[in-house]
């Protein structure tokens, strides 16, 4: 491919160079790469279910440790709100009060969740402004119809002239109402954190966020930091980073050939969350817990999502003793065969990797180097909840191109489900992944691993999108906790679905779990 001085410029300006583009072009020209599952995670098989004993055992570990730790919690919130409101955006374009009852509307659109948005709407977080707003900005408001006031209260909700909800970043929306206040996702964030991350009276959070949209989040954080920080008895740190533009993607025509613009420019999108995995690279924490912005229970509710966070930090903690013990072993050398076959049971037991059927046939030296390799990597410990219905990957053992099996987060889109056996492996899942996630991104020696290395840039994703009414195929590099964490050592316990309520539409905001009272 030509590009020519203009593009060259254009692309050295995103930080990337001319062989990257030749790499991703690469990436069309192959289309997607299916993965080869073998077996879906389940209890006994690739998921831990512990007892309360064992779970005391492991918050006790957390609790124990936590003091000597920095610990953070990394959120990703550089989503926009607009998704959130999508049922109320057709809404607001499509109904006629003069033309149609809001009853017939409803019945005609057969969607569950408006129903339950209108049923609910007094009960949101922001009805009570909405409601204060129209009031003030349309005269005769109380004379309307309730099919008019209806109307007029949803676009006080998304539109500029009134909240302009849909245009916030959905980390700032307000998701609960309590007596006293009305509490967005980010400032859930912080209560909870308080419970599980603070250390000497301070916890550390980091949040990405679009551009635009940092000061924002530092606005909040200053309205309401004084209330925050006298509640939980806890100063906040916050950090915030943007997706870097080097992260970004050159977008294709039908005959991947690169998209232009109308001015002829190159057109590069972002490139997905698994961009985030450079943001994540430069953090500095023992343990960096994950989790979604959206992903946040009520004051009431904390308890339990605190108690299941310090387990699965507990079990971080446990299995790095283990592997850094293991690694030192190796590294020292003068080892013996019964120690090496013990390593080589827990690599299959406790992160249920398949030893390749060589092992008994290495030297010593050979099965102390295939165990290092297995054993130095990242770490992450995956909460997994039992399939209601969510949507989202799930727990998957997968075989790569080498043929070794491991476990790993799987998105349907990557499984063939054109292929009888895959779809059925896929059918007979139990769990899904909630996003709730705890990462151990320093070695034995105290030396932090370069993420980048950990990659499987072949879990790239191509997407079909559109740009001026014209089709276009965009990358979507590998997700952060799917092929971006591919090459990680990975475990899965199970957690309870009490502990994932994701805000995925605004009537989502109607269920108990987001009820304050």
């Amino acid at each position: 491919m030509g590009f020519s001085e203009i593009d060259i410029l254009q692309i050295e300006e995103k930080g990337l160079s001319s062989k990257e583009i030749e790499r991703q072009l690469q990436i069309f020209e192959r289309g997607n790469i299916k993965v080869d599952i073998q077996e879906a995670a389940t209890p006994g098989n690739g998921i831990f279910v512990y007892s309360e004993k064992k779970k005391k055992d492991l918050i006790a570990k957390y609790e124990t440790r936590m003091s000597g730790l920095n610990l953070l919690k990394f959120v990703p919130a550089s989503g926009a709100a607009t998704r959130m409101f999508k049922a109320l955006h057709n809404f607001a374009d499509e109904f006629n009060p003069e033309k149609q009852s809001l009853r017939d509307y409803l019945d005609q659109k057969e969607d569950a969740t408006l129903q339950r948005f209108f049923e609910g709407i007094t009960e949101l977080p922001f009805y009570d402004k909405a409601l204060k707003l129209a009031r003030e900005s349309y005269s005769g408001f109380e004379d309307k119809s309730n099919d008019e006031q209806q109307l007029i209260l949803v676009k006080t909700m998304l539109f500029e002239d009134g909240l302009n909800l849909s245009n916030y970043p959905k980390g700032l929306v307000p998701f609960h109402k309590y007596e006293d206040r009305v509490a967005t996702a980010f400032e859930e964030h912080l209560y909870g954190a308080a419970k599980y991350l603070s250390v000497n009276g301070l916890a550390n959070l980091h949040f990405t966020v679009a551009h635009g949209d940092k000061d924002k989040f530092k606005d909040e954080f200053d309205a309401i930091q004084e209330r925050v920080e006298q509640a939980t008895n806890t100063e906040f740190e916050i950090t915030y980073s943007y997706q870097d533009p080097k992260t970004d993607t050159i977008a294709v025509d039908e005959d991947n050939e690169p998209f232009r613009d109308e001015e002829g420019n190159i057109f590069f999108r972002p490139g997905g969350h698994g961009a985030l995995i450079e943001n994540l690279n430069n953090q500095e924490a023992d343990i960096i817990f994950i989790k979604n912005i959206d992903n946040v229970v009520v004051e009431k509710n904390l308890g339990e999502v605190v108690e299941h966070k310090k387990m699965l930090g507990g079990k971080l903690l446990e299995l790095q003793e283990q592997i850094f013990g293991y690694l030192q072993q190796l590294d020292a050398g003068n080892i013996s065969e019964a120690k090496l076959d013990e390593i080589a049971d827990f690599l299959k037991n406790e992160l249920f990797q398949e030893v390749t059927a060589s092992f008994n046939k290495f030297t010593g030296e050979e099965k102390i180097q295939y165990l290092c390799r297995r054993l130095d990597k990242p770490l992450r410990v995956c909460g997994m909840v039992k399939n209601e219905g969510e949507p989202g990957g799930g727990p998957f053992l997968v075989k790569d191109e080498t043929g070794e099996i491991s476990l790993q987060i799987i998105e349907g889109a990557q499984i063939d489900k054109d292929n009888i056996e895959q779809l059925k492996i896929l059918n007979n899942s139990t769990h899904f992944n909630p996003v709730d996630i705890v990462c151990g991104i320093y070695n034995w020696k105290k030396e932090k691993y370069d993420l980048h290395n950990y990659v499987d840039e072949s879990m790239s994703f191509i997407a079909h999108k559109t740009k001026d009414g014209k089709p276009l195929k965009a990358l979507e590099r590998p997700g952060l906790w799917n092929g971006g964490m591919a090459m990680w050592n990975t475990v899965f316990v199970e957690v309870p679905v009490t502990t994932f309520n994701p805000v995925k539409t605004v009537a989502d905001l109607l269920k108990p779990s987001h009820r304050t009272a």
